[in-house]
């Protein structure tokens, strides 16, 4: 009689069981990607750093898997990340540059992530997903008029955005210099001290009878300092209240906003909006504002590193990516979700001052850093996944792999298989789980603004890779690692040497690029260029406008054929209208209610 009892409970148990198992097992990925601002690869303990502590960072490489060749599309904020959102080379997009101006410089500009394109957050929303981007966005705002928002987050998929539409930077902290065309600042100011010393001579001369000049010129005189003091000062003295904004979704929130508080500001949201979305799919953007420069001074982590205030920047951020870790462990989803560090490309070595000392990060072997073109130290970046029961703790992958790679890999784990676009990465689960032993890389292709810049082959059956460098920045002083009379290396004119034959070097051997190699010293020598450039040719092909003439400048001609430029004078200078602002332009201000966090 007991046995007859049990049986409709066994069959309950046993169908129950079979419901969430199944549910457990259909149930799509959430994804937490955690992205870093200039960040050098050898500040990690995992990746070789013995001085500064991560062990948070460290220790999602021991519970996961490590990459050691993740390459950034760009050596650069803006492209690097077009690149990330999109899968696919920023020169598709527009988003490189022909000239100075590399990434964007005024929230007030009009160019931007163009609404055409696709990120991988506007794929998974498509799917289900519920996404957000916490932190730095620097992919534009508006087109036409401030509330437009046509390359705000929310339009290319974000259903939630709290953060930076712009970057942290020097002018949003008092008595750290600015970071935006301080020479064309400087100009501009000694043309109005000029105008207003010949407006006063020219009045003085005239009170005392010297010669007479007429009112109307005076007059006019008077008008044209007054606009040359409005075309300087108004655009560049106020940067903190046009540039240092925190919005959520498209309010403007705080105007400027208050540093100090930032970190915590932004780790909070972004472990609500893991709360908020615990029992749905969900992606979370994590963009910090940490480590580009001004260093913050959280008094938790002041003076208690080694390397002085970008040490403790970096232990700040590593006890941030533990909270974040903290936070998925706890509300028991770690075996759902898969979770990523990296940064957005190299430190910037020529950042330094006598007071701070080195604000800029290492890069540990590897030749050069942030915007020098497609020397490893500016492209070369920590790449971490972790997914406990699924990704085999431990496990290294010395194959060359890129941030855009993690589009297709998104897409792929969400079951995404509608037709896409062109794209410039692979989905990377297969080498992740280790189902094959081979990157599908097989060429790479570094862009120094809109200029092909170097080219990297991993030829199939072989441990080499090869690196063809068609030109290199020129650095300054002479026998110096980074362009120190400009602050940051430019890619076009006398700010670089062309090579022909092209430099090239084999990574395997000879990871810091110090050896060029030769037709005596590499017998494949002619064998690889003779491939990279049907490689480049092929690749130029798939590019808007594949009937361009080939040539140095050939890329530029395909971009402003196919696809309009961004990051054109144009498009980046600032104009009244497209400012965000919080209150009635031009008296923005505003200060976040925080008494609930």
């Amino acid at each position: 009689m007991r046995s007859v009892l049990l049986v409709p409970f066994l069959f309950l148990l046993l169908t129950t069981g079979r419901d969430v198992t199944g549910k457990g097992f259909d149930q799509k990925p959430n994804f937490v990607l955690m992205v870093v601002d200039d960040l050098g690869i050898g500040d990690i303990g995992c990746y070789g750093n013995d001085t500064i502590r991560t062990p948070n960072i460290d220790r999602l490489a021991s519970d996961g898997v490590k990459l050691t060749q993740h390459i950034a599309a760009a050596p650069l904020c803006t492209p690097s990340r077009t690149a990330f959102m999109t899968g696919r080379y920023a020169i598709r997009s527009g988003m490189v540059s022909t000239g100075r101006v590399q990434v964007l410089l005024f929230l007030g500009g009009s160019g931007g992530l163009a609404p055409s394109e696709t990120t991988f957050a506007k794929r998974l929303q498509q799917q289900g997903y519920t996404t957000g981007l916490v932190g730095k966005w620097h992919l534009g705002v508006n087109c036409k008029h401030r509330e437009d928002h046509c390359h705000h987050p929310n339009q290319h998929g974000f259903s939630y955005f709290y953060g930076l539409p712009f970057t942290l930077f020097n002018d949003c902290v008092p008595g750290e210099g600015s970071d935006v065309l301080v020479d064309l600042q400087h100009a501009l100011q000694n043309l109005t001290m000029l105008l207003g010393v010949g407006l006063l001579t020219i009045v003085c001369a005239r009170v005392c009878g010297l010669f007479e000049v007429g009112l109307w010129l005076l007059v006019l005189l008077f008008f044209l300092c007054i606009l040359a003091t409005a075309v300087w000062c108004v655009p560049f003295k106020f940067l903190p209240t046009w540039n240092c904004i925190i919005m959520r979704n498209q309010e403007v929130i705080e105007q400027p906003m208050t540093v100090e508080t930032l970190p915590q500001r932004l780790l909070g949201e972004a472990q609500n909006f893991i709360k908020r979305n615990v029992d749905r799919p969900f992606l979370l953007v994590f963009s910090l504002a940490h480590i580009h420069t001004p260093m913050f001074k959280t008094p938790q982590f002041a003076g208690k590193s080694r390397h002085g205030a970008y040490g403790d920047n970096l232990e700040e951020v590593d006890w941030m990516i533990g909270k974040i870790t903290e936070t998925v462990d706890s509300l028991g989803i770690a075996n759902n979700t898969l979770m990523y560090f990296t940064s957005d490309h190299g430190g910037h070595l020529e950042d330094s001052d006598s007071r701070t000392g080195q604000k800029g990060g290492w890069n540990g072997i590897y030749k050069g850093g942030k915007a020098m073109g497609g020397w490893e130290g500016g492209i070369r970046v920590p790449g971490i996944f972790r997914w406990p029961g699924r990704l085999r703790a431990g496990k290294v992958v010395d194959e060359p792999t890129s941030l855009m790679d993690l589009y297709p890999t998104l897409k792929y784990l969400a079951k995404d298989k509608q037709p896409d676009r062109q794209s410039d990465g692979y989905n990377l689960m297969p080498l992740l789980e280790g189902e094959v032993a081979r990157s599908e890389h097989e060429f790479m292709f570094h862009y120094c603004g809109i200029y092909l810049n170097a080219v990297r082959w991993h030829p199939p059956g072989s441990d080499s890779i090869f690196k063809v460098h068609f030109f290199t920045p020129n650095f300054f002083p002479p026998g110096a690692g980074g362009c120190y009379d400009t602050k940051i290396c430019l890619c076009h004119g006398e700010h670089v040497t062309h090579h022909d034959p092209p430099l090239l070097y084999n990574l395997f051997h000879d990871p810091s690029e110090s050896r060029p190699l030769t037709p005596d010293t590499e017998p494949r020598y002619a064998e690889i260029l003779e491939q990279t450039a049907k490689a480049v040719e092929s690749h130029k092909g798939t590019l808007p406008d594949e009937q361009a003439p080939a040539g140095a400048h050939s890329e530029a001609n395909r971009a402003e054929q196919g696809v309009e430029l961004q990051l054109t004078w144009d498009k980046i200078l600032w104009r009244p209208w497209l400012q965000p602002c919080c209150g009635t332009f031009p008296f923005c201000g505003c200060k976040e209610n925080t008494t609930h966090m």
